[in-house]
């Protein structure tokens, strides 16, 4: 017998879902279907396939009260901030607006005597494998120029956040897709492997640990399938002489806090100019205290519990590592602390990167603060890290920015502001953030492969 897939909700941890994983005969004819339905749903007019994925989004946008319940009791963010849609939206959106440009072909010869053309073909069938955190927006990343590309898609969501893919599965069924073009499918680990291994699919899109990439690469090699992860980061921020402190401040926090610190691209380590640190920490420790650990579902709430009670563990144990080694923690043990999901949040000084919590990936409410002496010291301390997804540098100076950006290893360079997926700019890493192209012109020649054509006339 299956082991049945469990969404533990973070709130009170009842068990708020679960549903049996596909069995291995069923699962492959699952993929069988979704790779017989994509070549009429490729042969499709791009503005059909748009269509009904705009229609997808609708229908999501108008059951953002689903949304919204299920994302409080999946994996805690409060309902005061509304669910994804909105990010869900732009990004869906954004996608579909630059699919003809992105799709159409590159014409290098058409003459008389020749047509020399490279086309852009599907990858066929796409596996996304979905993360819990932000589980509709990291979703969509692929699922939109997926589909408007011509493939099927077959969606893993987290067990954290199952009910996301049935919502998604909802949608498009509304929307009127053609069956198999996608489909939420629930597997356990060992199924996923094995349809990888057996070549099912032409494209794995993996969002999640490093552990999980590296799981996701070993059961593709020798299938020759294109496998693209993005699995997190440690990302730092910049604080130079010249910043708008508040505005750093602000957002930096901001940046490291919100979700309950569970982003990828989240603020993990800020390194502060000395001749700014104490202030930034003063300002940094003021707002952290006026935030409010609970229950998600109470809209005074504006911090929420971790996901899993494992996830908090590991940040509780990187913040006693850290003290135990000589740093400082600013903020007191919240009233809602329970030593369980409910986690409060922390900013350490006086941390070195001898310190996990300034070394390993934390995914929590916590964050480690530096004084440096100038670019050198910072640059030299954010390429410290085994990741690279997103660096954050605040100044006044848009061109010191430029020639520090170049000297970081990342996969996004921002100036005065952090935690943000440009749906116009490719979302990408390096180091073991992994490899991938989402989003952007890129995203589309991510889901799709180069064709060229050498028609002698």
């Amino acid at each position: 017998m299956n082991t049945m897939i469990t969404c533990t909700s973070p709130i009170d941890g009842s068990v708020y879902a679960e549903r049996a994983p596909l069995t291995r005969k069923d699962a492959r004819e699952a993929v069988v279907a979704a790779r017989r339905a994509q070549a009429g749903w490729a042969a499709l007019p791009l503005s059909e396939r748009i269509a009904y994925v705009e229609k997808a989004v609708a229908y999501v946008g108008d059951t953002q009260d689903r949304m919204v319940a299920e994302l409080a009791h999946q994996m805690g963010r409060p309902v005061r901030y509304g669910g994804e849609f909105g990010g869900f939206k732009e990004r869906a959106d954004y996608m579909a607006s630059i699919a003809e440009d992105a799709l159409a072909p590159l014409i290098i010869e058409d003459s008389d005597a020749f047509l020399r053309k490279i086309e852009r073909e599907p990858q066929g069938v796409v596996l996304v494998v979905a993360p819990w955190n932000y589980p509709y927006m990291t979703a969509i990343n692929t699922v939109a120029p997926a589909l408007i590309a011509g493939n099927s898609v077959v969606l893993k969501h987290a067990a954290q956040t199952i009910l996301v893919g049935e919502h998604l599965a909802d949608a498009f069924a509304a929307a009127g897709l053609p069956d198999g073009v996608f489909t939420n499918i629930v597997l356990d680990h060992g199924t996923t492997s094995e349809l990888i291994g057996d070549g099912h699919f032409g494209l794995v899109n993996f969002t999640g640990s490093v552990g999980g990439g590296r799981a996701m690469e070993h059961a593709a090699a020798g299938t020759f399938t294109a496998v693209a992860t993005e699995l997190g980061g440690k990302d730092p921020g910049y604080v130079r002489a010249d910043a708008d402190l508040d505005a750093a401040v602000e957002t930096l926090i901001d940046g490291a806090m919100f979700n309950s610190g569970q982003c990828c691209c989240g603020i993990e380590r800020i390194y502060v100019h000395e001749s700014l640190f104490d202030a930034f920490v003063e300002k940094a420790v003021a707002l952290v205290n006026s935030y409010v650990l609970g229950n998600p579902l109470d809209e005074a709430t504006t911090l929420g519990p971790m996901a899993h009670v494992r996830f908090a563990e590991e940040v509780r144990a990187q913040i006693a590592e850290a003290v135990a080694m000589g740093a400082t923690p600013h903020i007191d043990t919240m009233p809602a602390d329970d030593g369980g999901t409910y986690v409060t949040p922390q900013i350490l000084t006086n941390v070195t990167h001898d310190m996990r919590i300034m070394r390993d990936e934390t995914f929590g409410p916590a964050v480690g603060i530096m004084p440096v002496k100038d670019d050198d010291e910072a640059i030299a301390l954010m390429n410290d890290c085994q990741f690279g997804l997103t660096c954050a540098i605040w100044t006044k100076d848009t061109d010191a920015a430029e020639v520090i950006g170049r000297r970081l290893e990342t996969g996004t360079v921002f100036m005065n502001r952090c935690d943000y997926l440009d749906p116009a700019l490719c979302w990408t890493g390096c180091k073991d953030t992994g490899r991938g192209a989402g989003l952007s012109v890129l995203g589309f020649h991510a889901v799709t492969r180069p064709k060229s054509y050498h028609l002698k006339k």
